[in-house]
């Protein structure tokens, strides 16, 4: 089975890849220390999820 991702984190990585197109990249531990610099998230847990999936998101669009 994949993995379940509620429509809050999809929706806040998309837009911040939309929005800082150049400032993400595929690893995992950049992206949470940037991510508590763009946005001010309350729980270590819902930081690591986007981040997470901001690395999945960004890897598809290598691979294409």
């Amino acid at each position: 089975m994949g993995k379940v991702r509620t429509v809050l984190i999809k929706n806040v990585s998309k837009e911040l890849i939309i929005k800082y197109p150049n400032v993400f990249t595929t690893d995992f531990e950049k992206n949470k220390k940037l991510l508590d610099k763009y946005l001010e998230i309350d729980s270590k847990h819902l930081r690591n999820r986007i981040s997470g999936y901001i690395v999945n998101l960004l890897k598809i669009r290598e691979k294409d």
